[in-house]
């Protein structure tokens, strides 16, 4: 690994210090929870390009970190970009139901907001 390859690779937590607090405090929030449900919808990694997010793109930068630090999603590059992808295997061992149950409840929420 070259030192520009190093100086690249993105800090996580490992599974056993993921919190719930941490977990709950980044899906709180209405743009990382939209971010987390985009994810959420696909297999694959998707570039932080891909998502349509209605602020700064340095706000967007923080409510990624803020995802990748709680443990919510695992970040990596590829080349110049940067993919997203949701643990959800990490998180569902941690927290039985509670991304499922969270996804769940947004999509009810979307649907009485939209009525």
């Amino acid at each position: 690994m070259t030192e520009r390859d190093a100086a690249r690779v993105l800090a996580h937590p490992e599974a056993a210090e993921i919190r719930l607090e941490g977990v709950l405090h980044a899906l709180a929030d209405p743009v990382r929870l939209s971010i987390v449900r985009d994810l959420a919808a696909t297999e694959s990694e998707l570039a932080c390009s891909h998502f349509e997010l209605p602020v700064t793109k340095s706000t967007t930068t923080h409510h990624f970190r803020v995802l990748r630090e709680s443990g919510v999603v695992r970040q990596c590059y590829r080349g110049t970009t940067k993919l997203n992808g949701l643990r959800r295997t990490e998180l569902a061992q941690l927290f039985p139901g509670l991304l499922d149950s969270v996804l769940a409840a947004a999509a009810a929420e979307e649907g009485r907001l939209a009525r």
